[in-house]
């Protein structure tokens, strides 16, 4: 039988940090994730800190491998930082974003420093042709709005009244403490495909899970599968909407650990963290798009771009950098309390 090896996800790296940071050794991890201790083995080595393996880093390792600009000064065609922003663009970064991060990449070297202005202005004054037409591509379209929901029949409360999103711990509010989610479906052609969609209320981290089919045991199934890579430290809670799909609630909560909560009926904002991320996955998975023609390899790439895109609430942080902060905050303080 053929092996095809795939890449550690950020997942897989941030719960190898944790459990490391929890004294488990490589075998253990390594049967949590599914993966050959040698693999794991391989890429704590690859750190470049002795003893201390840091998800974040090595993250950023591994996808400056993949990609080596080439050099040159100005932001023109042909040259390094041009070659640097088109990559961005293409990852669906906005040229705000874009602009942000140059300055925490060469915070020492303002030469590589545009402003959104200047990144605008070079698409549009761009010779026309098809790298034209690829960049504006490339820029978000502005004026499209979720469209209200007023007009939908009346809900009465599915789940039981003490799992309500107002029970929630307090922690849960302050984003304060990672480990507490919210969550959703996406759908698909016609409602027959769907992608669960998770994210981490405190660094916006993304998960997205292959769905079976749009209903309650295939989003067990699927949410399952997916939140089982994450370390169990950072499952504590999860919100979703009063949809039928989270019929299987309680058995997600017996395989995950997660108490679940339910927000009231019709209103979205209060999982907005979630709401936003939806947005910005039709970047990439438009209405109308047959969502079981997608794979799961294609939803890793796809979160993988969300986690390590900077994001303006984050301090134009990746989610993957601010999860990995506060766990190592957390870590930090249960030593000196053990000390």
């Amino acid at each position: 039988m053929t092996t095809h090896y795939t890449h550690l996800t950020i997942e897989e790296r941030v719960t190898l940090m944790i459990m490391r940071m929890q004294g488990a050794s490589l075998r253990a991890i390594a049967q949590v994730l599914g993966r050959q201790p040698s693999t794991l083995s391989r890429e704590v080595r690859r750190q470049s800190q002795p003893g201390h393996y840091d998800a974040s880093i090595a993250g950023a390792r591994a996808r400056a491998l993949r990609h080596v600009p080439r050099r040159s000064k100005l932001l023109a065609p042909g040259s390094e930082l041009f070659q640097v922003v088109h990559s961005m663009l293409a990852k669906g970064w906005s040229p705000q974003q874009i602009a942000a991060r140059l300055k925490d990449y060469w915070p020492d070297n303002p030469e590589r420093h545009v402003s959104h202005e200047t990144i605008y202005l070079t698409i549009y004054a761009y010779p026309r042709g098809e790298l034209k037409r690829q960049l504006i591509g490339y820029l978000r379209q502005g004026g499209s709005k979720r469209r209200t929901r007023s007009t939908a029949p009346a809900r009465r409360e599915r789940y039981p009244a003490e799992q309500n999103i107002r029970y929630r711990p307090e922690e849960v509010e302050g984003r304060q403490v990672p480990g507490h989610w919210e969550s959703d479906l996406i759908m698909g052609a016609n409602n027959r495909s769907a992608v669960a969609t998770m994210v981490e209320r405190t660094s916006r981290f993304v998960i997205l899970a292959k769905l079976d089919a749009p209903t309650a045991d295939a989003a067990l199934e699927g949410m399952t599968r997916e939140l089982s890579r994450m370390a169990p430290a950072l499952l504590k809670t999860m919100t979703h909407d009063q949809g039928s799909e989270m019929a299987k609630h309680q058995e997600l909560t017996a395989r995950t650990g997660m108490k679940i909560y339910f927000a009231d009926p019709h209103s979205p904002w209060q999982r907005g963290s979630n709401e936003n991320t939806n947005g910005l996955l039709r970047q990439y998975l438009p209405k109308g798009t047959d969502l079981s023609l997608v794979s799961q390899e294609r939803l890793d790439e796809i979160a993988d771009l969300l986690n390590t895109r900077p994001r303006q609430t984050l301090g134009w942080k990746f989610p993957v950098e601010v999860l990995t902060d506060h766990l190592q905050l957390l870590a930090t303080n249960r030593l000196n309390i053990i000390n």
